[in-house]
């Protein structure tokens, strides 16, 4: 009895300091792993990511934010956003609107698909081709059974990444069930860079937002059509909506009769440099205007509203860097659009139409072409208020349904020549609306859901063959 009694007044328990090292241990690991998972974790706004070697820009901040609140947001927004299953609402003003476009046939400009995808008709497009192709990427983009993946390699400027991949989801919403699985590499900078003389042996499928007939690039809607937050231009049909009734605010003949031009000249352009020693509106007839984006940043924009930018007769298009955002809502004014003969292409500008729906000025005598123009058009009101009207019709009738059915074609047929099945990469997050306006801030998260879509009750238009 003695023996028992004492064996059962001993402690039941660990000592405290074993309880207390297991515990840190614990926490220790989990720190660490967090920690681990944290760098790993590519995102939407570029937590991890350095800008692309072949277009350089500063890299992302995030400087302002805790530790604690970064980690939450990486593994709140990255894998805890997307749930299994999505309902997706139907909107019966937008399911109206598409129902006359149903039966239609696709824009004349859509043949451009079949001759962007063209050098892949008789090869094919194997896993190699899409993994050289990473090599100029900034994102992989994968769609398997209607969601979307993303692979991240690079940072995007601004929020390009977040449009241009919103975008794609608006598409999966649009045509629910009828995007084909898919693999694509995707580059978010300005230029083409898969050039046709150096890539003969092996054309590598690369999308980006324009391309030029020397290259491969497969272009892309831009980013700009859901909206660009940091310059406060809306998602398309609104900003275009705006743009028109801007317009308005002028009859023809009470426009001002010289070209009109407002943009950044510091961006690496000869033609733009050139522009500026053309501001004079009495021996050339243009007005240039630089646009300092740090003063019009501290005034929200508020002088930089593209719907008080169409006073003028004449709008001038000259690329920058390379392509501009800005051609469609030059065309959108109604004005005479001066295009200085581009060197850049994107989807839509191949179904543009010399002195019909604008007027081609050539890059050479700049200033003596421009003043030509303008001297024709104000001999010729008529005529040239037409050719203007026509460029603003052509920019209505791409109508946010045009741009889907545009996406929803173009990768059809590249899915088409695809010789392996497309399944979710390793690495790869899967990307949802939830995940997207999880990394939103509000001004984004605002063009974000204006740019919402929802399923059409019909079929995209008809690709002519």
């Amino acid at each position: 009895m003695g023996i028992l009694s004492r064996h059962s007044r001993r402690p039941s328990f660990l000592p405290r300091y074993v309880i207390f090292f297991a515990f840190l241990f614990l926490a220790l690991l989990l720190f660490f792993e967090v920690d681990n998972l944290i760098s790993q974790t590519k995102t939407i706004v570029g937590h991890n990511l350095e800008p692309t070697p072949w277009h350089v820009f500063p890299a992302k901040s995030f400087d302002e934010e805790s530790t604690v609140s970064k980690a939450s947001k990486i593994i709140g927004c990255s894998y805890l956003s997307c749930p299994s299953h999505v309902t997706i609402p139907q909107n019966s003003n937008s399911a109206s609107k598409s129902k006359t476009s149903e039966s239609k046939t696709c824009p004349e400009f859509f043949r451009s698909i079949r001759y962007d995808l063209e050098p892949w008709t008789k090869s094919r497009i194997s896993m190699n081709h899409v993994m050289e192709a990473q090599k100029f990427a900034a994102f992989r983009v994968v769609i398997v059974g209607g969601k979307l993946f993303v692979d991240f390699y690079y940072a995007c400027v601004q929020s390009r990444a977040m449009f241009t991949i919103w975008g794609i989801l608006q598409l999966l919403r649009r045509y629910p069930g009828k995007v084909p699985d898919v693999d694509l590499m995707f580059d978010c900078m300005d230029k083409p860079i898969i050039n046709r003389t150096e890539h003969s042996s092996m054309p590598l499928p690369l999308f980006r937002y324009c391309t030029t007939p020397h290259h491969f690039d497969i272009p892309f809607p831009d980013w700009s059509f859901w909206g660009w937050s940091e310059i406060n231009i809306r998602p398309w049909e609104e900003e275009f909506k705006s743009i028109k009734e801007g317009s308005k605010s002028r009859s023809w003949i009470r426009k001002i009769p010289v070209a009109y031009w407002k943009g950044n000249p510091d961006v690496v352009s000869p033609i733009r440099t050139e522009l500026l020693n053309c501001n004079d509106t009495q021996m050339w007839r243009a007005q240039i205007m630089r646009q300092d984006w740090a003063e019009e940043a501290k005034v929200g924009f508020e002088k930089s509203k593209l719907s008080k930018q169409c006073n003028h007769r004449y709008k001038i298009y000259a690329e920058g860097y390379a392509w501009s955002v800005s051609l469609k809502y030059i065309l959108a004014c109604g004005s005479l659009p001066l295009i200085i003969s581009p060197q850049y292409q994107d989807f839509f500008s191949r179904g543009l139409i010399p002195k019909k729906n604008y007027w081609p000025i050539p890059p050479f005598e700049l200033c003596p072409s421009i003043k030509a123009a303008v001297d024709w058009g104000n001999a010729n009101p008529s005529e040239a208020e037409a050719i203007g009207k026509a460029g603003q019709d052509f920019m209505e009738s791409l109508s946010i349904d045009r741009i889907y059915d545009y996406m929803y074609h173009l990768i059809s047929e590249y899915a088409k020549l695809q010789d392996f099945v497309p399944v979710q990469p390793p690495s790869a997050l899967e990307i949802c609306i939830d995940s997207v306006l999880c990394f939103a801030d509000d001004k984004q998260k605002q063009f974000l859901k204006r740019s919402i879509a929802f399923p059409s009750p019909g079929s995209p238009c008809s690709l002519s063959r």
